[in-house]
């Protein structure tokens, strides 16, 4: 055999060998390795709503500004809200004097001899003397929910964060409980990795990862905080007769279904700014390097 073609089956053995290494790689890449292109970026939100009905008298705030905790959002009919807390004091202040009245009368009469107050008016007295001290506390109780109610016409920020949907202008009518705008707490982002089934005993808390933004930002890292222990079964529907209602077809190339793995992030780069539902990949390094 000349060398020649010697030197044409090795080349040829090469290439088959590369192509087989290349194939290995890629199945170990793709298929054994714990990692997914299905994260994403989520935080904490909290929606903000008027804890008081009235008129917005004035808006603080614009649309994706960063707030500090505890600054004004906007503020609800502060002078209806004063003019309340002004009754409930008059009230208190009405009930305050009437408390003192029926209790020196009621002193007035248990220090007379029997000879000349009744036993039935002493009792009246002093039930006189109790049923003003309980409209004083009733009255007391009012003008502190007064108070409450004027402090909370300030709505303000429960959490650092950002400004979304702001769905309030001054002239809106505020009701009690509706949403007006959410805020995106900007020290609770973390990542959600959806990883196949398949890869799950790969997975293990505490394990580090790396995540990488598809906007292309420079990457970030951070470790397995908790694992998901229960998806939705969509075939699991109930019929009319409340008995399971079981599709009857089957699916011949069945996907492996995907479970939500927390990510608690690690220290960021600085000027690294985040945004929640953004979509990124997820790689298990501890799992890459064992």
């Amino acid at each position: 055999m000349s060398a020649s073609k010697i030197f044409r089956y090795f080349i040829t053995l090469l290439l088959l060998a590369g192509a087989l290494w290349m194939g290995r790689s890629a199945w170990n890449h793709y298929m054994a390795s714990a990692w997914t292109r299905d994260g994403r970026i989520k935080a904490d939100i909290v929606s903000i709503s008027a804890d008081v009905a009235g008129t917005v008298t004035s808006v603080l705030v614009h649309d994706n500004q960063l707030v500090q905790r505890g600054e004004i959002l906007f503020i609800v009919d502060r002078a209806r809200y004063q003019n309340a807390l002004t009754q409930a004091s008059a009230v208190l202040a009405t009930q305050q004097i009437e408390r003192g009245k029926r209790s020196r009368e009621a002193g007035r009469r248990a220090a007379l001899d029997s000879a000349i107050v009744s036993a039935e008016s002493r009792e009246s007295a002093a039930f006189a003397a109790d049923s003003a001290g309980s409209q004083y506390q009733a009255a007391l109780a009012g003008r502190m929910l007064a108070e409450l109610n004027l402090e909370r016409t300030v709505v303000r920020a429960p959490v650092t964060g950002y400004v979304t949907n702001l769905n309030v202008h001054a002239g809106d009518f505020a009701a009690v409980g509706a949403a007006k705008l959410a805020l995106i707490d900007s020290a609770s982002f973390y990542v959600v990795g959806y990883f196949e089934e398949t890869k799950l005993p790969l997975i293990k808390i505490n394990d580090s990862v790396e995540i990488q933004l598809m906007s292309g930002a420079a990457r970030l890292h951070g470790h397995i905080a908790s694992i998901a222990h229960g998806i939705t079964d969509r075939d699991a529907s109930t019929g009319r007769e409340l008995l399971a209602d079981v599709n009857p077809t089957f699916n011949w190339v069945r996907l492996a279904q995907r479970v939500p793995v927390r990510i608690t992030l690690d220290a960021m780069p600085a000027g690294q700014e985040l945004v929640a539902g953004t979509t990124c990949s997820v790689i298990l390094r501890s799992a890459a390097k064992s």
